[in-house]
Formats: structure tokens, C-alpha cells, sequence
């Protein structure tokens, strides 16, 4: 099997095991007591990824090489996973959040290192059989995209959205993307023999990069962006659900199926990662990063003014460009650290990419996301055709504009702040 296939299945396996959960879990949550903690829920994904990327990171450039420390980490990951699913399961509506809260945080401090780690093997293995991968790695990564989509719509048709199996499902396939980690192509560690300073030897060199002024502005801008990436993932779904509220959008697909009509976000990643390679080379980091900056706030814009009935193609328009949103900004972003890091440090600069984006980013947006959320909208129990239903429900509108007003802010202020200086850009040989 040649190194694009290995990798192709590495990828589908890495984001399959999130998109089991990601966008349901509110879901399941809500009707269990644990609404009002749906934002810390995602939170803990932001606060793990502030340091463990950074530390697993480390470990992965000095002592054990990469691809070891992916099938580590899933291992992990995955037995925690299990361990909440069987827990949730086991305790029904008496499920209790100091339980089900530590095994979830288990399972997300190891997994989310993953994702950085899973670049640096891709990079490596691509590095090593001579292919660019700038134009090598995007088409290998829709796969991943294709992953988190087929658990999506698993979960979904299996009617798991509102189950704790749901993280049985994630774990499961997290153990066996442990297993596959170790079969992939070694990464280079550094040797023992050299002489480094102490920064060099606990893998902190990568902040170095705050002394380039290009680098530092990149860097404090991801963790701005960053605050819009879990928004949707972690509230999205309870929000068109909660039109099951009303009769006349109760039996939409979009209200019966809402982690399908939320998995287009992903069907239009698989088209947006095709186009990063030409956008790149054509417009540079600095327009693509813009791109991607306005394409949130039509994100949330959309969500602010559609409706699962006659409105719903305004949902389908959030959903589209959320591919944009998303993929110019990570995977851009990703690809640029990659160019523009020494290959000794190249594990940790992925990893403090990690850590502004999903780390300090995430976890900022999630928890001020989680306040917004409390006081526009309360959980209710209402009368439907199935039964006693759980909806979030309240002014949603507000919610999604005040978000969508924030992204503009911080997409106008980007435009005076970020120059595309002379250095070298992933869009260069």
C-alpha cells in the first residue's frame, strides 16, 4: 500500500472518532440534566489543547517518535471514551456530571493532541517519499472530512444522538487507529547526542516564533478565530432540534434529522480542502485567512436569520460555507506553521498552533458561547407528538448576530494588522 493510502486511512479513522460526538453531544447532555454544561463540556477541549498538544508534542520530537505517540494517545483516549459511553449507559437519567465529566476529560486530553500529531506523521511520510504537501496533503485530508461525516450520519440513522452509545462509538474507533498508528512510516526524533540549552530540551523553542512580529500577530489572531470554532459544534444542533418545540417545523427533516443537515458543514470541507492549494499559491495566507474570517460571520448570520421550513436554505448556506470558515483558516494555517518552522521543532510548532486555535481560542469562545446561550435561551420540557421532548429554546437570533458582529470585528481588524511580508508562504516551493 503506497504512503498516499496509509495515509488516506489514517486520516478517515482520526476524524471519524470526533465526529461520532462533536456535533451531538449537546444533544445528549440537555436531556440529561447537563445542559447548562453543554459549553463546558466543549470548553474542556480547548483547555486540554493549552498545553497537551504543546507537551505530547515535545515528547513526539525528542523521545518518542510520532507516529508511536498517535497510537498511544488514541489508546488512551479510547478506553476513556468507552469508559463514559458504558458509565452513561449503565446509569440512565440518573447519569451524574461528576462522574461522566472526569472519563470525557480523560478521553478528550488525549485525543485532541492527536490531531496535531496525525499532521506531523502526514508531513513527515509525505516529506519523505519526495511529494510537496502543500499539493500532496489536502486531498489526503478530505478523507478525514469523508470520516467525521459517515459517524455523523451513523450515529444519526441509529438514532444515537440523544444516547451516551455515542461515545462508544467514538472510542471504539479510536482503539483501532491506535492499533494502525503503529504501522505508519517513522518519525524522525532528535539525538540524544546533541547539545541543546534548556528551552531546546524541553521542546520550548517553538515559542521563539512570538519573536518574529509576522508570526506573533498570526499566532494572536488564531487564538481569535479560534474562539468561532466550537460555537456550531457545540450548539448548532440543539438549536435546529429546538424547532421541534413548534408544530409546524416538528416533522422537517431538519428537526428528525439534525446532525445530517449539520453534516453539509462537512460535505462542503471536502470541497473547500481541494481549493486551499489554489487559493494559497493565488491569494496568499493573509486573503485566505480573510476569507475565512467573513465566511463565520455569514456562518452565524445564516443559522440568525433561516429556519428548518421555508428558511431552511438559509441553513444550508451556513452549512456551505462553513467549509471555508473552517478549512482556510486550519488547514492554511497548519500548512504555513509547517513552511515556515525549522524541521526540529516542527511536532511543537504544530502543537502551538493547537494551542492558540483550539486551546486558548476554543476555550474562550466555548465558555463566553455557553453565557450567551443561558441567558437568550433555557431548556424546556415541552408536549410534542412523540412525547415529552427537551428543547432549547429562546431568542436564538440574538445569539447567532451577537457571534456573527464579533467574527466582523476581528476579520476587519485582521485586515490592518496582518502584512503578508517577504518570508517565504506555504504557497512557495
Amino acid at each position: 500500500m503506497n504512503v498516499k493510502a496509509r495515509l488516506i486511512i489514517m486520516n478517515f479513522l482520526q476524524f471519524a472518532i470526533w465526529g461520532a460526538y462533536l456535533t451531538c453531544m449537546g444533544r445528549y447532555l440537555g436531556p440529561h440534566g447537563m445542559g447548562h454544561h453543554i459549553g463546558l463540556f466543549y470548553s474542556i477541549q480547548g483547555i486540554v489543547s493549552i498545553f497537551m498538544p504543546a507537551l505530547l508534542g515535545i515528547v513526539a520530537d525528542r523521545w518518542i517518535p510520532a507516529q508511536k505517540m498517535l497510537g498511544i494517545s488514541h489508546a488512551i483516549s479510547g478506553t476513556a471514551m468507552i469508559s463514559a459511553g458504558a458509565y452513561g449507559l449503565a446509569a440512565g437519567n440518573a447519569v451524574q456530571f461528576g462522574v461522566l465529566f472526569p472519563l470525557y476529560t480523560i478521553g478528550v486530553a488525549f485525543f485532541m493532541p492527536t490531531i496535531a500529531l496525525s499532521y506531523a506523521v502526514a508531513y513527515n511520510a509525505l516529506d519523505k517519499a519526495g511529494l510537496d504537501t502543500v499539493k500532496a496533503f489536502p486531498p489526503i485530508r478530505v478523507f478525514g472530512t469523508i470520516g467525521f461525516i459517515c459517524s455523523m450520519w451513523v450515529v444519526d440513522l441509529l438514532g444515537l444522538q440523544e444516547s451516551a452509545k455515542q461515545f462508544i462509538v467514538s472510542g471504539g474507533i479510536g482503539i483501532i487507529l491506535a492499533a494502525y498508528s503503529f504501522t505508519l512510516p517513522a518519525c524522525p526524533i532528535m539525538k540524544n547526542g546533541e547539545q541543546k540549552s534548556l528551552t531546546e530540551a524541553l521542546g520550548l523553542k517553538a515559542f521563539s516564533l512570538f519573536k518574529e512580529k509576522r508570526m506573533a500577530i498570526f499566532f494572536v489572531f488564531s487564538i481569535l478565530l479560534g474562539v468561532s470554532l466550537q460555537i456550531t459544534n457545540g450548539f448548532a444542533n440543539p438549536f435546529i432540534a429546538s424547532f421541534g418545540a413548534e408544530p409546524e417545523y416538528a416533522d422537517t427533516f431538519g428537526v428528525q434529522h439534525s446532525n445530517m443537515l449539520v453534516s453539509l458543514s462537512q460535505v462542503s470541507e471536502t470541497l473547500c480542502i481541494l481549493l486551499i492549494p489554489f487559493c494559497l499559491k493565488k491569494f496568499g495566507i493573509k486573503k485566505v485567512m480573510l476569507i475565512a474570517m467573513f465566511a463565520w460571520v455569514l456562518r452565524f448570520a445564516f443559522f440568525g436569520l433561516g429556519n428548518p421550513g421555508p428558511g431552511v436554505w438559509l441553513f444550508i448556506l451556513s452549512m456551505i460555507v462553513y467549509g471555508v470558515a473552517f478549512d482556510f483558516f486550519n488547514i492554511s494555517g497548519s500548512l504555513f506553521v509547517d513552511k515556515e518552522t525549522d524541521v526540529s521543532i516542527r511536532s511543537s510548532a504544530q502543537g502551538l498552533f493547537m494551542l492558540m486555535t483550539n486551546g486558548i481560542g476554543a476555550t474562550i469562545g466555548t465558555l463566553v458561547a455557553q453565557m450567551v446561550v443561558n441567558h437568550f435561551c433555557t431548556w424546556q420540557t415541552v408536549e410534542t407528538a412523540d412525547g415529552l421532548r427537551h428543547f432549547l429554546v429562546g431568542d436564538w437570533g440574538s445569539v447567532w448576530f451577537l457571534f456573527a458582529g464579533y467574527s466582523l470585528c476581528v476579520a476587519i481588524a485582521f485586515i490592518f494588522a496582518f502584512k503578508e511580508g517577504k518570508e517565504k508562504t506555504p504557497s512557495e516551493s
